[in-house]
């Protein structure tokens, strides 16, 4: 990946949404929490979604024009309501998910504007659950074809994916993200007899035709597999109040640090120490400056 001459340019595809938790509500969704911490770091970056015509769309869309990023591609929807998820946290701070359906993020249509915002990118980053529908997942198919880049970052919230679907959008990515259990999940399917995480992923990559594959181990940190080689981080200790965005955080901070000219593993660093951050904070999109995030890295 070529070190940019200009501020990237970045545009998210995906779910925007509320998340419920027992005692309170965040805006979230994994594409708007990559949208918001890739705007945060410094990109210039633009969400293409769909909200209700509520009090929810209104908030989400003042929020991200409040962060700054570019709510023009962000469709208002009369006859869906804006997304909710229920966030269940067991003791460890670890959360399971009520999605509700159908909501307007699945009912993205395709405007003349979102062509405009893809070409013009540096990336496209999409997601899997966004594609639970046919409407919003055939506007991301045709979306695809003007993309530049693509960083397909794989969700796998049951029933809401199929193999067949997630094999089809692997297929067109430049990069692919999976947490553990993801990756051996998705493998196994397509006939891996691979134990080892390596061969997992160079199986993946073969399979795919994909040579940039980051796998998230959780608070064992990740590992970056980009053309042949293996790039891993443990690991930072955190105090874990709630996972919610972590895996998302982690995304966009791999992705700006590869665009900006970082080497893989300075990338992975980066990406583990934010993801942690998020993970010892509340809810999905907490304030991290660039000082917080180096003395956490090197206190």
């Amino acid at each position: 990946m070529k070190k940019l001459k200009h501020k990237i340019q970045a545009v998210c595809f995906g779910e925007v949404l509320f998340d419920n938790f027992p005692t309170y509500s965040k805006i979230g969704g994994a594409l708007l929490n990559v949208c918001s911490r890739l705007k945060s770091l410094g990109a210039d970056v633009s969400m293409i979604s769909s909200v209700g015509a509520d009090a929810n769309g209104k908030k989400i869309t003042q929020y991200l024009r409040k962060e700054g990023v570019d709510a023009s591609g962000i469709l208002v929807q009369q006859e869906y309501p804006t997304g909710k998820v229920n966030v269940v946290l067991n003791d460890k701070g670890f959360a399971s998910y009520d999605i509700l359906y159908p909501v307007a993020w699945d009912k993205i249509l395709m405007l003349n504007t979102h062509e405009d915002l893809v070409k013009n990118a540096d990336v496209l980053v999409f997601g899997s659950l966004a594609c639970r529908d046919a409407v919003s997942r055939s506007t991301l198919k045709s979306l695809l074809k003007f993309a530049r880049y693509k960083v397909f970052d794989v969700n796998l919230r049951i029933p809401h994916y199929t193999i067949e679907r997630l094999t089809d959008l692997m297929g067109e990515a430049n990069f692919i993200k999976f947490n553990d259990d993801e990756l051996y999940e998705i493998a196994d399917y397509l006939g891996s007899k691979y134990n080892s995480m390596e061969q997992t992923i160079a199986f993946m990559a073969k399979e795919t035709g994909t040579d940039t594959i980051c796998v998230t181990k959780g608070a064992y940190g990740a590992v970056l597999y980009s053309e042949g080689n293996f790039f891993y981080n443990s690991g930072y200790r955190i105090k874990v109040l709630d996972t919610v965005g972590s895996g998302d955080s982690f995304l966009a901070s791999v992705i700006y640090k590869l665009f900006n000219g970082a080497g893989p593993q300075e990338a992975i660093n980066f990406g583990c120490a934010v993801g942690a951050l998020v993970a010892g904070s509340e809810g999905a999109n907490p304030i991290l400056t660039e000082p917080k995030i180096a003395k956490y890295m090197n206190p």
